[in-house]
């Protein structure tokens, strides 16, 4: 028997998971480069893009019923040149051409399918396109023979369509300049006003299904309770952290969140784990920890960590995976859902009982006749009503859960995508450098070191210059500014957690390198794409925070807190021009810029800037670290220096100890208070 594939294209070179995914697909796939584009011009054909990642679900929907299908592949390698890209590795391309079709066809997702002229200018595009014609939708067969045909036949129109659309891309990001607008609190306050008119007091979230975590909206709405000591804002935090965890966006077994929930009540999720959402959601959840003083959400942060230490982490190397897929045995859930009888077999019947009372395990299912894990009680009430106690009923619970988790072990896993990401891993740093210092626990600590490193030395190029990705031995493609504003922000958390200097200083030398590569010479505020990346139809600065934070609006995060340890006022004032340019986009979408909003937060406060003075592994500086990092302090920074270090960062220098002690400084404004080696008044101090 002959067990060779019968179709190999080009797609078989790339390292991308996605991309072999599709490389004994019957279609004549290019990957984006010089070749197809040629081979575009060349021939004069348009070009069929098509843009997924490798754990999305209706990508391999697609692929199975189109992508595998010879007569349908005919059609496209006759019709068009071909290009497969995987968002995850060019998200240039992927935030392009997504508004491109979001302008054509008002909504957008993936698989993304966008149709170019030779020179790459969109002119017809939507998502995802069934085989024949069905969900309202038509069938992707039918579209290509009438693009095709308007090609053809109809070139001057559709040149002129694809030039028009193109020149409203441009627009779109070419910002005015934004000296004329003052950053003021009322900005702030008109934000939160948005948030609360979209949030579902049910179940907690904005606005109807799909839901989405919103990862960086909830850390805005706690700086806005912070700083305004508006008690409904932590209430809509509170509550959205809640019915989250409690849901099966959740995996109430093994850690972790799920991508999105399609319902309201956020019970049915898209299965797909993606390290960037675990990442956010990680330093959400430590943060209303340290608001509410609340340790439910100390543990959910701890667990999620746990997790991607088990599934997402390269031990050996140091660097985060990107996602599990959605399917498992072509089959999206069907690793994480239950029938009763699953469980009794595991837990026995007794047990069984309660367990699937408490997780809504029914012989019917609340999934496709199968069951999602979910808690729709707290366990207080329902030990109450079900006449237990509550200590009792939580060790049955964790005792069935650890013995489900081992059964299900036993089961075939979701596709790993196994590419590690600069940026994501920037952005996981940060995530468990907080965990380590909330928790103490020194794997999040030796995680945090071991990825940085190998982002430093394995996506580091010779001149300095970063690396987008790494994947089976290679790394490739120049970084985004996004992969440089995410690393920076992990390695000042790293630094921060570690109080290891050199942290600190390679988040220096990145930033000048992101100032230079990224920065507008003639303007401000930050591109895409920098001076290393091949010219694209647009260069666009966008900084639309949506599933994951912009790169400019995390380069102003980075600039803000540079500016402050190294006493860098030229990094502060790119920071502040930075995120007045995106004055009109916090005031008429602040939905899409939580994490600008956070960074309006830093500059209209007086950040505290903390620095102690004693040898790190002291007992006296482990007491305030402590009382540190259990209080809710957003918008600050900490240095640690030991009392022999000459050479300090510019927080610490002409700091000293009190009589040998281990000593705190709280400064603001440019004024310190009385240092103290109390610990009890150093939380006084800041408090105050």
């Amino acid at each position: 028997m002959n067990d060779s594939p019968k179709h190999t294209n080009r797609l078989i070179n790339e390292t991308s998971p996605y991309l072999l995914q599709h490389a004994h697909n019957p279609v004549d796939w290019y990957p984006w480069g010089e070749e197809a584009l040629e081979q575009a011009k060349k021939e004069n054909k348009p070009i069929l893009l098509s843009i997924g990642y490798s754990a999305c679900h209706w990508c391999h929907v697609m692929e199975r019923e189109s992508f595998e299908n010879e007569e349908i592949a005919d059609i496209m390698n006759s019709l068009f040149v071909n290009i497969k890209v995987d968002r995850e590795e060019r998200p240039d391309l992927d935030e392009i051409y997504m508004n491109a079709v979001q302008i054509m066809t008002q909504h957008g997702g993936w698989p993304m399918t966008v149709f170019l002229t030779p020179d790459l200018k969109p002119f017809y595009g939507g998502t995802y396109y069934p085989p024949t014609d069905s969900y309202g939708r038509p069938g992707f067969p039918k579209v290509m023979h009438a693009v095709a045909e308007a090609f053809n036949e109809k070139n001057t129109q559709v040149l002129e369509q694809a030039n028009q659309l193109t020149a409203q891309l441009s627009r779109m990001s070419n910002l005015v300049d934004p000296h004329e607008h003052e950053l003021t609190e009322d900005m702030m306050s008109k934000a939160y006003q948005d948030y609360r008119s979209r949030f579902d007091s049910h179940y907690g979230g904005f606005g109807n299904a799909p839901k989405f975590p919103p990862s960086m909206g909830l850390p805005f709405l706690l700086r806005y309770w912070h700083h305004s000591d508006n008690p409904n804002a932590l209430e809509m935090v509170e509550l959205t952290l809640q019915k989250m965890a409690r849901g099966g966006l959740y995996d109430q077994l093994g850690g972790g969140f799920h991508r999105y929930s399609t319902d309201e009540k956020w019970l049915v999720p898209h299965f797909e784990k993606m390290l960037y959402d675990n990442a956010l959601l990680v330093v959400a959840y430590f943060e209303t920890y340290q608001a509410t003083q609340n340790t439910y959400y100390r543990d959910i942060a701890t667990e999620t960590l746990d997790y991607i230490l088990r599934e997402m982490y390269d031990e050996e190397m140091g660097g985060f995976y990107s996602t599990q897929d959605a399917d498992s045995e072509g089959v999206e859930g069907k690793f994480f859902v239950w029938e009763p009888n699953d469980v009794e077999d595991v837990i026995g019947e007794e047990n069984a009982k309660i367990f699937c009372e408490y997780y809504d395990i029914t012989p019917h299912g609340n999934f496709e006749g199968e069951n999602i894990l979910h808690i729709q009680t707290p366990p207080d009430i329902f030990a109450r009503k079900i006449g237990m106690d509550q200590q009792e009923l939580e060790n049955l619970l964790s005792t069935s859960r650890k013995k489900l988790f081992e059964e299900r072990e036993k089961r075939i896993k979701p596709g790993l995508d196994d590419k590690i990401l600069t940026s994501w891993n920037g952005i996981m740093i940060r995530g468990m450098a907080m965990g380590y210092q909330i928790t103490g626990k020194s794997d999040y600590l030796i995680a945090c070191e071991k990825s940085a490193e190998f982002i430093l030395t394995t996506l580091s190029q010779e001149n300095g210059l970063l690396l987008r990705t790494y994947r089976s031995g290679k790394s490739h493609l120049n970084a985004y500014l996004e992969d440089y504003s995410y690393f920076i922000s992990g390695l000042i958390a790293l630094y921060e957690a570690s109080f290891d200097s050199k942290w600190l200083r390679e988040a220096e030398r990145l930033s000048n390198i992101m100032i230079d590569q990224f920065g507008d010479k003639n303007g401000v505020g930050f591109f895409f794409t920098g001076k290393a990346h091949e010219t694209l139809i647009v260069q666009s600065k966008s900084a639309y925070d949506g599933a994951t934070p912009s790169g400019a609006s995390m380069a102003i995060h980075c600039l803000f807190r540079l500016a402050k340890h190294l006493d860098n006022p030229v990094f502060y004032e790119k920071g502040i021009d930075t995120l007045k340019l995106y004055f009109h986009q916090m005031e008429s979408t602040p939905s899409g810029s939580g994490q600008l909003l956070c960074e309006l937060s830093f500059m209209l406060s007086t950040p505290k800037e903390i620095a102690i003075i004693g040898k790190i592994d002291n007992k006296k500086t482990e007491e305030m670290l402590t009382a540190l990092h259990t209080m809710y302090i957003p918008n600050k920074i900490v240095g640690l220096s030991d009392p022999s270090d000459e050479d300090r960062l510019p927080l610490l220098k002409s700091k000293l100890r009190v009589n040998g002690i281990t000593t705190a400084y709280v400064c603001e404004n440019f004024t310190c208070q009385t240092p103290t080696t109390d610990v009890e008044e150093f939380v006084e101090l800041l408090k105050s």
